[in-house]
């Protein structure tokens, strides 16, 4: 019977020991040893007689004779742990299938809810309400369908690229596209009106006609730059409509142009509001010595690994990079969520309008979702 106050020595060096209330836990013993004194900080005293200790861990020969001899609790406590972190490291992961994971069930979504799904749409892509029989009509759709994605997906097709009349819009299609051009305007312009372009396009033709009379070549060739690009501004939205030119190049015309440049005067200025207008922030330091460079001196500088020599130049780069797709992926996500996209939605949908440069696909697969439609799964 082994008492409170011995502890058994066994095949174990010194920091092989382990005594819980006074009594040895350990791999194998021989004798028993006195217990001398059990400090508070862990250290165990004992006194044992002559003998030699081998160890059971490593076969080494421990010490011999009548001696004091002192151990740590901590030294076996550590290699316990060990012990137990390799074997738990080891363990594989095993896959874990959840077949009640399913799809959700938008049965019993509130008929509200749809209906302000359908309003929302019907503003964010065409500026305006529903009257009440494409309310009715659409919520009709939508719910016997069981709110799914693809009658989803075909509503909001229907509101970009419908031909058939629609009073006071002409068409869905051309509203829609009148919307977002204004969309466009609000970003770069700060909301410029059509009747505000065609003031400085007027301006622009006169300031060309009396350049060209008076015979000031220099001065008619500005005008006519003005001009030209005043006139592709206005053009974009038809273009766009068209397919002709895509989201990146409308965002480089909102900043090639007279109204931008008076609405952020000088270079130092233009290349500020350049990247927070496209990228939705402000240059480094690199990125606007580069910019300024180009824009103000028309010297070749690199910017986003590419090179250019002038304002043109600059701006093509900027809508164009990886970081300008970027842009106009955060641009949808601000405008339909009211959030910045998280770095894996970044990542997807700018990878994807890489390849494509379908804007109107980009904004479908934010308006198509859940988050937006406010639709969940009710169960």
């Amino acid at each position: 019977m082994i008492t409170t106050n011995e502890i058994l020595v066994g095949r174990a060096p010194m920091n092989h020991h382990r005594a819980v209330n006074g009594v040895w836990v350990g791999a194998g013993t021989t004798r028993r040893s006195k217990i001398i004194s059990i400090d508070p900080f862990g250290i165990l005293s004992y006194q044992e007689p002559h003998s030699s200790i081998i160890c059971h861990f490593c076969g080494s020969a421990a010490y011999t004779g009548s001696m004091a001899r002192k151990h740590t609790f901590q030294d076996i406590h550590l290699s316990v742990l060990l012990a137990v972190l390799v074997c738990v490291g080891c363990k594989k992961e095993e896959l874990q299938v959840r077949p009640d994971n399913l799809a959700p069930d938008y049965d019993g979504v509130p008929t509200v809810v749809t209906r302000n799904y359908v309003n929302r749409l019907f503003i964010d892509l065409l500026g305006r309400e529903p009257v009440d029989t494409e309310m009715d009509a659409e919520v009709s759709t939508l719910e016997n369908a069981g709110l799914s994605v693809d009658a989803r997906t075909t509503l909001v097709n229907k509101l970009m690229t419908s031909t058939t009349f629609v009073q006071g819009d002409s068409s869905y299609k051309e509203a829609y596209h009148q919307r977002l051009y204004g969309s466009f305007k609000a970003r770069f312009l700060e909301g410029a009106s059509d009747e505000v372009i065609d003031g400085y396009i007027n301006d622009a033709q006169q300031a060309a006609v009396a350049d060209s009379l008076s015979g000031n070549s220099q001065g008619a060739s500005e005008s006519n730059s003005t001009l030209q690009k005043l006139l592709r501004l206005r053009n974009a939205r038809m273009e766009h409509r068209d397919g002709l030119i895509t989201a990146n190049e409308v965002a480089k015309r909102m900043m090639f142009n007279s109204i931008f440049d008076f609405i952020n005067m000088n270079s130092f200025n233009f290349v500020n509001a350049s990247f927070d207008n496209m990228l939705f922030r402000y240059p480094t330091n690199a990125e606007f010595t580069a910019g300024f460079e180009m824009v103000e001196h028309n010297a070749s500088a690199i910017l986003f690994g590419a090179s250019a020599q002038n304002k043109a130049g600059y701006l093509d780069i900027l809508v164009n990079s990886t970081e300008g797709n970027e842009g106009l992926v955060r641009f949808c996500y601000k405008s339909f969520l009211g959030r910045e996209p998280s770095t894996y939605e970044t990542y997807q949908a700018s990878a994807a309008y890489q390849t494509d440069h379908d804007f109107q696909r980009l904004q479908r697969s934010t308006l198509i979702g859940d988050e937006y439609a406010g639709l969940g799964n009710p169960n």
